[in-house]
Parts: structure tokens; sequence; C-alpha cells
């Protein structure tokens, strides 16, 4: 329960964070004109991340597909600003 708990709180903050940073890149204007949503959706995002991490079946499990999406979300992000589709 503890390793779930844990996958949700790490691997999930950074799993939320690029998904809002992909959706606040994804909307139109500058992406400085979603801050205060971004960091609203971010929490409401963490939450549901974290609650999800307790339907895996095992800890090892959570870890794993936890931190695989969270660096292909940031793997996104990083392609995105290199291939300057985003300021």
């Amino acid at each position: 329960m503890w390793a779930r708990a844990f996958a949700g709180i790490v691997p999930g903050f950074l799993l939320s964070a690029g998904l809002v940073g992909l959706l606040t890149w994804a909307l139109p204007g500058p992406w400085q004109g979603t801050i205060v949503a971004g960091v609203i959706a971010f929490f409401v995002v963490w939450i549901a991340v974290m609650g999800a991490s307790f339907q895996f079946a095992s800890g090892k499990r959570a870890w794993a597909w936890l931190s695989a999406l969270a660096i292909v979300s940031l793997g996104a992000l990083w392609l995105l600003q290199w291939l300057r589709w985003v300021e």
C-alpha cells in the first residue's frame, strides 16, 4: 500500500506536471496567461493520479507505469521546446 501511495506522490507529481504543461502549451495564446488555471488544474490532476495509483495490483506496477508515463509526458514537453514549436 505504501509503495502505491509513494508512486502516486513522486512520479505522479511529475506526470501531473507534464500533463498540465502539455495542456497549457496546447491552449491558444501565451502560456503565461494560463498560469493560475494551470496551477489549479495541476492539483486536481495530481490528486486524480494519486487516487488512480491505488488501482494497480502492486506498488511495483504503479511505479513502473507512472514513471514511464511521467517520462513520456516530460519528454514530450522537452521535444516541443527543442523543436521550437512552443516558446
